[in-house]
């Protein structure tokens, strides 16, 4: 008699169980706010769990990164992203046990030391006794320009020079295209795919057509582009008209034009000029800086996703010539080379912080990859002293 009691409370057990299971209602996934897709991440989580939740955990590439009580829903959290392309998985957890999650694909892990701040800059007088010869050694003309973003130390020679822009200033397009558009285009519109083709692979027809789209025609949405350059102070910088279509900040660190080169008219830059807009873009992606002051349409998001496509870029290894073999570094760049100049320009990510880097060879009789060597030099050589003195 007792075996037939256990075994009827046994089975009311198990549908006393079942029925509590299907009468309690599923945890809602969290709503993820930050990181989003096709966006860089210096590590801030936030977004909003569902009514009940008490914890919230975080993985990254099947590693977990973090697990928080929570107290109310929102939920705020900085963890160490892994480097590069991250899937990230936030789980809630409620007090009946029941788990929820919500997925994150293609954001770019950055490290949380690079995160976006303001520093005042100074001269590295070591960094220039190194980098200045090199760069003066080359056979052209030349210029450099190096500050950590993270400490303000930098140097530079030969700044203000003016140099055939070529590509590099696709950059300042992009910039003035997200400015315009309302909100991050949507993964596979037609503003979308030509930001990709213009920063990625550095398509000349994109950029006429985001230079129409802008003013209706690419003279006219050149004054644009030039407009937010000059917003910003980068008064030696000129986009001038399209791209020929071929189908087959005050600062302490010096600045000069010690020797310009003639090049006739036609987009010109500055190593001063581009450095100078890689860290306002930096800057923005935190919600700070010039950029966000002179265009409030150039969103944080705006930032962060025009730093992920620049995380992409195909290229020629310049500035990462013998970095890129260092797993601890990332390099975001923009070049821009014709037959007379090869330049690189962009921010070098590394697990204490964060440099920007603009080197512009030229040379009236053709450059070759000895101009990708001297930028591959100069940044290897500051990533040593940033690494000896900021690490």
């Amino acid at each position: 008699m007792s075996d037939t009691c256990s075994d009827t409370s046994q089975v009311l057990n198990r549908h006393v169980y079942r029925w509590l299971v299907i009468a309690t209602p599923a945890l809602p996934p969290p709503a993820i706010e930050q990181p989003a897709a096709h966006q860089v991440s210096y590590g801030l989580v936030t977004g909003r769990a569902g009514r009940g939740t008490v914890r919230v955990l975080v993985h990254a590439n099947g590693k977990r990164l973090a697990s928080r009580p929570l107290e109310g829903r929102r939920f705020t959290l900085r963890v160490t992203l892994p480097r590069g392309d991250v899937r990230l998985r936030v789980t809630t957890i409620a007090r009946n046990g029941r788990r929820s999650s919500a997925h994150v694909h293609d954001v770019f892990g950055l490290p949380a030391s690079a995160r976006p701040r303001l520093v005042a800059s100074r001269l590295d007088r070591t960094l220039a006794r190194k980098l200045t010869p090199t760069v003066r050694g080359y056979s052209g003309n030349a210029a450099y320009y190096v500050q950590s973003l993270t400490g303000g130390s930098g140097a530079a020679w030969n700044a203000k020079a003016r140099f055939p822009a070529a590509s590099t200033l696709k950059l300042a397009l992009a910039a003035t295209v997200l400015a315009e558009h309302r909100g991050i285009p949507p993964p596979g519109s037609r503003i979308d795919s030509l930001l990709r083709e213009l920063i990625v692979p550095s398509d000349d027809e994109a950029a006429n057509t985001l230079l129409v789209w802008l003013a209706g025609s690419t003279s006219s949405g050149a004054y644009r582009v030039n407009d937010l350059m000059r917003s910003i102070g980068l008064t030696d910088s000129l986009m001038y008209g399209g791209y020929q279509v071929t189908r087959a900040l005050s600062s302490r660190i010096p600045l000069r034009a010690d020797e310009a080169p003639a090049f006739g008219v036609g987009k010109y830059t500055t190593a001063w000029d581009m450095a100078s807009l890689w860290r306002a873009l930096w800057l923005a992606s935190g919600g700070i800086g010039p950029l966000r002051e002179s265009r409030p349409g150039l969103t944080p998001a705006d930032a962060r996703y025009l730093l992920w496509l620049t995380a992409h870029v195909r290229d020629q290894p310049k500035l990462d010539t013998s970095i890129r073999r260092d797993r601890a570094v990332d390099v975001l760049h923009k070049a821009g080379w014709i037959s007379a100049a090869r330049h690189d320009t962009g921010l070098v990510f590394w697990e204490g912080g964060v440099f920007v880097a603009g080197v512009m060879p030229y040379s009236s009789w053709g450059v070759s990859t000895s101009s990708d060597r001297l930028a591959g030099r100069v940044a290897s050589l500051a990533l040593q002293r940033y690494r000896r003195s900021e690490g």
